[in-house]
């Protein structure tokens, strides 16, 4: 049974820019696992998942209060209706300032090993703080973030009720990154259609879809790099992306300092990646057709510092349109989150 839930919307701000509104569906228990994942997300011990965490998490999401001109949410650039992607080649900030990077889905990241294109965050509370004090994204303060939520009619209560503590002392720096974790890490989709085709319902997927899969599970090599329940092996590689550029991204090296590491970026996950277009770490590739195209040519087979498990595929033209079938069929059920189906503080496992 699907619940009525009401949300508080965001505040609305003179000369706002397009902050998307809240079209989440309340579904699902996060503590179930979802048809794809053999299990739900795991949850840090000093960050349990409860529902008032939850809601609280959501609220702040799309809430403009924690950018410095009560313009830009997280939201901005993880819009619902984009698969919680960006629909700019790279994110937008406060004053209409462009990052460097494309503000990737965050659907399915509770699973994620590590976090951001370069994988410099271990988890989502950490991951949470660098959109807000990044100068081209929310471009705030931490000191001045709390201090605004302090004096908002609302959440300091909303922050009590959360983390079961008073409200004088309940709105703090970990507090705000653990709410907003707990709401990211429930946001999953899955039962795809290659995941019901597994199920062996045969009906699930197009015959240009099955024969996509069998290209990406075999000489088309993708599986190399897209693999387990969620579609990456979560480590770095550089496929040649933006290669020739004077300006080009070094990615994993900003992080290691290991030379080796140049312009390697960490494998994206696959599912609902037709929602989430433009791709690649750059936004520089507009249509899935283009990325299959980009991986057919072997992505830059000059860049010498290419990962060797790229070569040329020699697809034809037909079987690019099979690898571009199997990938729509990657989406999933609509994207579902945690709200309570009784009084139960903590869900139910």
């Amino acid at each position: 049974m699907i619940m009525l839930v009401v949300v508080l919307m965001p505040r609305i701000s003179l000369g706002q820019s397009d902050v998307p509104r809240d079209t989440l569906l309340p579904k699902l228990n996060p503590t179930k696992a979802v048809s794809g994942f053999e299990k739900p997300p795991k949850h840090p011990d000093d960050n349990p998942v409860t529902f008032s965490k939850i809601a609280l998490g959501r609220q702040l999401f799309f809430d403009p209060i924690l950018s410095t001109n009560d313009q830009v949410a997280c939201a901005t650039c993880h819009r619902p209706e984009h698969g919680l992607a960006s629909k700019e080649p790279v994110a937008i900030g406060i004053k209409g300032r462009k990052g460097t990077r494309n503000a990737p889905s965050i659907l399915n990241a509770a699973y994620a090993k590590s976090l951001t294109w370069d994988g410099r965050d271990a988890d989502l509370e950490a991951q949470v703080l660098g959109p807000l004090t990044n100068e081209n994204e929310l471009g705030n303060d931490l000191d001045a973030i709390i201090k605004k939520l302090k004096s908002d009619p609302n959440y300091p209560e909303l922050f009590a009720k959360a983390f079961e503590v008073k409200p004088e002392t309940a709105v703090t720096v970990d507090h705000l990154a653990k709410a907003i974790a707990s709401f990211e890490r429930v946001l999953i989709s899955g039962n795809n259609g290659v995941d019901r085709f597994r199920r062996k319902d045969y009906s699930a997927l197009s015959q240009e879809a099955r024969s996509g899969m069998w290209l990406f599970e075999s000489r088309g090599g993708c599986w190399k790099c897209h693999n387990g329940p969620n579609l990456s092996d979560e480590h770095f590689h550089n496929t040649g992306v933006s290669f020739g550029s004077t300006e080009r991204d070094r990615g994993r090296m900003l992080i290691t300092n290991v030379d080796s590491h140049a312009f390697q970026f960490r494998t994206p996950p696959l599912r609902n990646v037709a929602q989430t277009a433009p791709y690649m770490h750059d936004g520089s590739i507009g249509t899935l057709r283009e990325v299959v195209e980009f991986y057919n040519r072997g992505g830059a087979p000059d860049d010498p510092q290419l990962d060797k498990k790229l070569k040329p595929l020699g697809l034809t033209e037909e079987e690019v349109g099979f690898l571009v079938a199997f990938l729509e069929a990657l989406s999933g059920d609509p994207v579902t989150i945690a709200e309570p189906e009784s009084t139960d503080e903590r869900p139910q496992r």
